[in-house]
């Protein structure tokens, strides 16, 4: 396991609400990142979808770990997000990559992609962007 991959699984396990929902770290590279969510019951709305919030979750950490592999320690500046079809499936994965970075910015992408018997389908894209923690603050 890479370094910056071990340092990613910390981070996460220190997330109390990645933690609750059971979000894993697939691939941690920089200006690369993969993220996985098995879909439980308890994470579906009224239709049998996963919650949107799940999505917007899920797409939200994808996108700062992926800005955080460029800039270090980072938090979410504003993000936007479609959902484009219902998530339904077995697991998600939010796979997000970094479009232009600079020394505390990044302009980050993510795809959230429902996998199950039909093989993957996007359901979501977001875009965001990530700022560098300034330690002095």
């Amino acid at each position: 396991m890479s370094e910056l991959l071990e340092l990613g699984k910390k981070i996460l396990n220190n997330q109390a609400f990645s933690a609750l929902l059971g979000t894993e770290l697939e691939v941690f590279e920089s200006g690369t990142v993969v993220l996985s969510l098995t879909i439980r019951p308890e994470l579906k709305q009224q239709h049998g979808f996963v919650h949107g919030g799940v999505l917007s979750y899920l797409a939200d950490n994808a996108l700062t770990y992926a800005g955080g592999s460029v800039l270090g320690d980072s938090v979410t500046s504003e993000y936007k997000i479609n959902y484009l079809r219902p998530a339904i499936g077995d697991m998600l994965l939010a796979r997000a990559t970094v479009v232009s970075s600079g020394r505390n910015q990044a302009v980050c992408q993510c795809k959230v992609i429902a996998v199950g018997e039909v093989g993957e389908r996007t359901v979501a894209v977001a875009q965001g962007t990530i700022n560098k923690v300034d330690s002095k603050s």
